[in-house]
């Protein structure tokens, strides 16, 4: 299958983060993310206070790689479904939800995503980056994930709402998968 990008993963350039995760109930998190003044939507409160939302006792270590829509093969969008069946199908895996909030405090220095790029609605935001986790729930009307972003200098973990059959991400999208999960000991 050719579609004019021979630079399709795992043959492009990628953002390779190790990642430790566990050890904090939710509380813990937030009270964490608070200390470094980091701030969350009302999506992101929501998916926190949802019961299905759950942190893990035990510390673990998480390699993750960062690619675009486009890296995936898909230089004209695609939506939920598709990005993460072709992730999966090269071997990537979800993240578990627990991750983003993990990764926002190891990712401090994230860039500004603002500056300089037009306001959007329905999309990504420029300068953001989804965690890939699969959904807490199928109904439209709530958060099916977190990304993170930095606008005007403020570092935010933010909920997002998608159809995951229809919403089509642009190619420059950014996510996050898993590529290995390992205990700490």
């Amino acid at each position: 299958m050719s579609n004019g990008n021979d630079n399709l993963y795992p043959d492009c350039l990628v953002i390779n983060r190790t990642v430790e995760i566990g050890g904090l109930t939710k509380s813990e998190l937030i009270q964490k993310l608070q200390q470094y003044s980091v701030l969350m939507n009302e999506s992101a409160e929501r998916l926190f206070a949802d019961d299905k939302f759950s942190t893990s006792d035990t510390k673990y270590i998480v390699q993750t790689v960062e690619l675009t829509v486009r890296d995936l093969g898909f230089p004209d969008g695609a939506t939920m479904n598709e990005i993460f069946n072709r992730a999966t199908d090269l071997g990537l895996a979800l993240c578990p939800l627990e991750l983003a909030p993990h990764l926002r405090l190891a990712y401090l220095d994230q860039p500004e995503g603002y500056l300089g790029h037009p306001l959007t609605q329905h999309q990504a935001p420029s300068g953001s980056i989804t965690i890939a986790s699969a959904m807490l729930t199928e109904d439209d009307d709530f958060p099916k994930g977190f990304y993170l972003r930095r606008i005007h200098g403020l570092l935010w973990l933010r909920g997002y709402r998608a159809d995951h059959l229809q919403h089509l991400w642009n190619p420059d999208d950014h996510f996050i998968f898993c590529q290995s999960k390992e205990p700490i000991t």
